[in-house]
């Protein structure tokens, strides 16, 4: 091999791990995480409104 074939195999393989680092989401990633955040805002609403009941129903425990 010679040198500049290793210099350009260096810089495919810096280029590469350049692309890797890269911190750009695609929209499946993107919808991903709206779909994460929706499943989790669901599920807060529905403990808080579990935890409503047992408080008025004067439950000692209120945790869901």
């Amino acid at each position: 091999m010679n040198v500049s074939t290793l210099a350009k195999a260096a810089v495919v393989v810096g280029l590469g791990f350049a692309l890797m680092a890269c911190d750009n989401e695609g929209p499946m990633e993107k919808a991903g995480k709206k779909v994460d955040q929706a499943a989790t805002d669901t599920q807060n609403a529905i403990e808080d409104k579990c935890e409503d009941i047992k408080s008025d129903l004067n439950q000692k425990d209120t945790d869901c």
